[in-house]
């Protein structure tokens, strides 16, 4: 029997859905709260989630990606009165199924549930897939599972890829991941750095040239392109390649044939790409500055890296994992972690993610010198002028008074303060006249703007003697 499982703050909403896996013979969980409904999911097996966005305890967006961590994750149908673009475009990203604006008429949201339901029973009956092979991957934070879900996906296909993401979060990790992991793993991985290259040298380096095509061509060399043949050719940076350039690639890419610099003869070469980039490549191409065609081709399966600071929870393991890996390097007994200096990793902001961290790790370990444990005094005075900066002004706002509303000063200057009750009622009053104003009356409309449900919505205006 399967099971739904609905996070809604909304009682009405729960209770109609508790309705209908009757009727349908489904087994049903309710949740008023986020918490309460990650509870459930970790205590039941669940088939798929009817996800609110608004609940009274956080955004279920930001549940996304704990909710999609596991070997078969749930099917994740948003629910909301929130008709917001980027929040879908968030929700599809994140692997939601569907992403419906309530109220949503029972026959779509049903017929999207049963069709969850069916690709969820399907999906479970695959037989199941070699486990991604992911070594130099350290970290289990949702964010990064989620990331590992789309590598793994890439691994079967042989098709470019675009891995997007910051600098120092790991691109080139990833692309040997996915090499590592592919029909292709006995090839050869060739990696090209585009942002370290002339635009002279960067064509004889992927094409090759002949001997004597241009000054100090002193012998015949094959390109980068042609030593990936069979295997997997990474082009970094690629947004630093320059126009003339990627109009040859593209080519390439299309064709898997290329002609040297300074020969007649076309070269073949089977090689998959793997490219990626720490810049807007959408943005470039609406400013005629990346092609336009190129950017099609390399999306074809796209993956972004999440930084540092939205996957906090690796820093503790990627901390560990190196300073071993430094100790071994340089002859050291392992280093104990002090307490401060954990937190003082936790709180800095990471703008160079992973690598940055690695090096900051270095440079404490020389610190230290010989002391067994590292503490916060052997970090780089940078990285704790930062966290006390942060930690100061955090200190002078949380000692700031809040800000009154106008209402009540106009009462205290009266010498009288309204109860909670009385002034709750009074704020509920005056939305609902901004309601009705910026509606003009329309239920459908007032529905949407305000989240609330017909029946609630009825309930207030009642509430308030107030009538449409």
């Amino acid at each position: 029997m399967s099971t739904i499982l609905v996070i809604d703050d909304d009682a009405e909403i729960r209770d109609t859905f508790q309705s209908l896996s009757r009727r349908m013979r489904f087994t049903f969980l309710g949740a008023g709260t986020l918490a309460e409904g990650l509870g459930m999911l970790r205590a039941n097996p669940v088939d798929v989630i009817l996800l609110d966005i608004r609940l009274p305890d956080g955004n279920g967006l930001d549940a996304l990606p704990e909710i999609r961590r596991g070997d078969s994750p749930p099917e994740v149908i948003i629910l909301t009165g929130l008709g917001d673009p980027d929040g879908a475009e968030m929700a599809i990203a994140g692997g939601a199924w569907d992403y419906l604006v309530k109220p949503a008429p029972i026959k779509q949201t049903m017929l999207s549930l049963t069709r969850a339901l069916k690709y969820h029973k399907e999906k479970g009956s695959e037989v199941a897939t070699v486990a991604l092979r992911r070594e130099a991957i350290v970290g289990t934070s949702p964010r990064l599972e989620a990331c590992l879900d789309h590598v793994a996906q890439a691994c079967r296909l042989t098709g470019p890829v675009l891995i997007m993401g910051e600098t120092g979060t790991g691109k080139e990790l990833m692309a040997r991941t996915i090499h590592q992991n592919s029909p292709r793993a006995t090839g050869e991985f060739v990696a090209v750095d585009c942002a370290s290259l002339t635009e002279t040298l960067l064509e004889s380096t992927l094409f090759g040239h002949r001997k004597g095509s241009f000054t100090g061509a002193d012998q015949d060399r094959p390109g980068l392109v042609k030593l990936a043949d069979g295997g997997t050719l990474f082009l970094d940076e690629v947004g630093e390649m320059p126009l003339n350039i990627q109009r040859a690639f593209l080519r390439v890419l299309q064709e898997k044939r290329f002609r040297p610099v300074g020969s007649n003869v076309e070269v073949q070469s089977d090689f998959r790409l793997i490219a990626a980039t720490n810049r807007d490549l959408e943005e470039m191409a609406a400013r005629g500055e990346f092609r336009q065609d190129l950017l099609f081709r390399l999306k074809t399966f796209t993956i972004t890296l999440p930084p540092l600071r939205e996957r906090k929870e690796d820093i503790k393991a990627l901390t560990l994992h190196h300073l071993d890996t430094l100790c071994e390097r340089y002859g050291l007994p392992t280093k104990g972690v002090g307490t401060d200096f954990s937190e003082m990793l936790m709180a800095y902001s990471w703008p160079g993610n992973v690598r940055e961290l690695y090096g900051v790790l270095e440079r404490a370990l020389a610190a230290s010198g010989m002391e067994p444990t590292l503490y916060a005094k052997h970090l780089p005075p940078e990285v704790r002028l930062q966290v006390m900066k942060a930690n100061i002004e955090r200190g002078r706002q949380d000692d700031r008074p809040a800000a009154m509303p106008e209402p009540l000063l106009r009462d205290l200057a009266k010498g009288h303060m309204p109860t909670l009750k009385a002034y709750k009622e009074n704020k509920e009053r005056e939305y609902l006249d901004a309601l009705i104003l910026h509606t003009g009356k329309d239920l459908q409309s007032m529905l949407d703007t305000s989240g609330l449900s017909r029946s609630h919505l009825y309930a207030l205006l009642k509430k308030h003697n107030m009538s449409l």
